[in-house]
C-alpha cells in the first residue's frame, strides 16, 4: 500500500517539504471533500496554500473556514493570524495572535508571529514583550529600537489606520497648521514666485498640497501610506503620487516623471518621523534647482534630536543649521512656530526654509 493511501496526511506533509504546495493543497482538499479531515487538516491546507505565493487569498479564505469550525484550538487561530499576517491585514493579524495565546499561552509559535507581525507595524516595544525567544525576532527588534528615526513599518501602519478620518483629527482634535505655516514662510523667503515645481514629501491625504497648489504648476507627492496616497489622488491635485519611503524616493530618479529638480520641495509635519536628517537634507538638495527652497516643520529639542514620548522625533535648532550646512543647504529662515496641539497645548516646534548654497 502506498503513502498516499495509507495516511494521506503524512503524504500531504512530505509534499509540503519538498515544497509542492500545490500538490499538497489538492491532496488535503480531497481528503476534506470526503469528509474525513479535522483541524489538522484544516491548519495543514492552509500552509500548504501560503507556499504558493498567489494563493494567499485562498490560504486566509480556507483559514476562516477553519476558525469558524474550530474557534477555541489555538492551532487554528494561529494560522488564521499567520494567513493574515500574509496578507499584509496587520491590525487583524496581531488580534487573531493574541486570541491564539489567550487559548494557549504556551503556543510558541503564536508567540514567534505575534513577535513578527509587531515587527512587520514598526513595533519593537511591543514585539520584545511578548516574551519571544527567536535570537533573530529579538535581534532585529533591538535594531529597530536603536535606528535613528522611526521605522517605516510603523509609520505605514500608523497612518493606514488613520487615513479614514486623518483630515477631520488634524483640523479639528490637534488643530494642524504647519501647511499654513509653511505658505507665510514662503511668502517671505521666495515673494511672488508662481508656477513651481513643488514635491510634497509625507504629502498624506494632500493637506499641504491643497493649500499650495495655486502656486504649482507641477505638484508630485512621496508617502509611505498606500491609504494616504488613495485620498490624497482623490482629491485631484496632484500630477504624480508616490507611495515609497520619501529618503529612499528621493534617491531615485525614476520615481518621477518630472526632472530631477524641484522649486520647493514641502515636508509639512513629516520630518517628525526621522532622528537623524543628515540623509534626507541630502537628498533634498539633489533635487533642489538653484534657486530651489526646501520649506519643512519640526517640533524643537534643546539640541541635537531626541525620541518624544509621543514617539515623533524633535531637532533642536544648533543640530538643524549644521546638518543643514553639512548638506550644502543655507538657512534662509528659522522661525519658532506650533504646528499642531497636543492635549490641549501648543507643541513647540520651528518653520524652516533651507536653501542650496551652491
Amino acid at each position: 500500500m502506498s503513502l498516499l493511501e495509507d495516511d494521506p496526511i503524512a503524504a500531504a506533509r512530505a509534499l509540503m517539504d519538498a515544497r509542492a504546495g500545490k500538490e499538497a493543497a489538492a491532496l488535503l482538499r480531497e481528503r476534506l471533500a470526503a469528509g474525513r479531515g479535522g483541524a489538522l487538516a484544516r491548519t495543514m491546507l492552509v500552509d500548504a496554500l501560503l507556499m504558493i505565493p498567489a494563493d494567499v487569498p485562498g490560504a486566509l479564505a480556507e483559514a476562516r473556514e477553519a476558525a469558524m469550525l474550530f474557534p477555541t484550538v489555538a492551532s487554528v487561530i494561529t494560522r488564521l493570524g499567520v494567513a493574515l499576517l500574509m496578507a499584509s491585514q496587520l491590525p487583524t493579524a496581531i488580534a487573531e495572535l493574541q486570541r491564539a495565546l489567550r487559548l494557549d499561552p504556551e503556543n510558541g509559535e503564536a508567540r514567534n508571529f505575534l513577535a513578527v507581525a509587531w515587527l512587520s507595524a514598526g513595533e519593537a516595544d511591543k514585539a520584545l514583550e511578548t516574551g519571544l525567544d527567536d535570537e533573530t525576532l529579538i535581534a532585529q527588534a533591538q535594531e529597530m529600537k536603536a535606528a535613528p528615526r522611526s521605522a517605516a513599518n510603523y509609520v505605514r501602519h500608523l497612518f493606514d489606520q488613520f487615513a479614514a478620518d486623518y483630515d477631520l483629527r488634524m483640523r479639528e482634535h490637534l488643530h494642524y497648521a504647519a501647511p499654513e505655516i509653511l505658505l507665510g514662510l514662503a511668502a517671505m523667503v521666495m515673494p511672488g514666485r508662481e508656477r513651481l515645481a513643488i514635491l510634497d514629501l509625507g504629502c498624506g491625504t494632500g493637506l499641504a498640497g491643497e493649500v499650495f497648489k495655486k502656486r504649482a504648476a507641477r505638484l508630485d507627492g512621496i508617502d509611505l501610506s498606500p491609504a494616504m496616497i488613495a485620498r490624497a489622488r482623490a482629491r485631484g491635485i496632484y500630477d504624480h503620487l508616490v507611495t515609497a519611503d520619501l529618503a529612499t524616493a528621493l534617491a531615485e530618479t525614476g520615481q518621477f516623471d518630472l526632472s530631477m529638480s524641484y522649486d520647493l520641495i514641502l515636508a509639512a509635519d513629516t520630518l517628525v518621523y526621522l532622528g537623524d536628517l543628515a540623509p534626507i537634507f541630502r537628498a533634498a538638495a539633489a533635487r533642489l534647482a538653484p534657486d530651489g527652497f526646501f520649506l519643512f516643520t519640526v517640533e524643537q529639542a534643546d539640541s541635537g534630536f531626541e525620541l518624544g514620548p509621543k514617539r515623533r522625533w524633535r531637532h533642536g535648532e544648533a543640530y538643524l543649521r549644521q546638518t543643514a550646512e553639512a548638506a550644502g543647504l543655507g538657512v534662509a529662515g528659522l522661525l519658532a512656530a506650533s504646528p499642531r496641539r497636543e492635549s490641549g497645548q501648543e507643541v513647540a516646534g520651528f518653520a524652516v526654509a533651507l536653501t542650496r548654497t551652491s
